[in-house]
């Protein structure tokens, strides 16, 4: 879906999800995310329905991810870092689903 227009020859190395993954230097965390073709970095709070980077600027917050243990962080705003530790964030729990238990 998304090509380079240049090709880096050094990488960095981020864990996202666990899993080591080689990304360009000078990338944003959400561009790193779409260049490895698994875009998804959170899901929504109503449907869980997966979130992707959408205006790449810091306007939406549709890319909030976990970074280096801090969640909410914008991705798109976050230049990769070598170590850098990455987590999708997972639906909450409802508030009205925690009352009924």
């Amino acid at each position: 879906m998304f090509r380079r227009l240049h090709t880096s020859s050094s990488t960095l190395a981020i864990t996202l999800d666990g899993v080591a993954l080689k990304v360009a230097p000078g990338d944003s965390v959400a561009a790193a995310l779409m260049a490895s073709g698994n875009p998804a970095c959170r899901q929504t709070p109503v449907t869980g329905s997966d979130r992707a980077p959408f205006c790449m600027m810091g306007a939406c917050f549709d890319c909030l991810m976990e970074i280096d243990g801090v969640p909410n962080r914008q991705a798109c705003l976050v230049e990769v870092r070598e170590g850098m530790q990455v987590r999708r964030q997972a639906r909450p729990t409802p508030v009205t689903d925690r009352l009924a238990s």
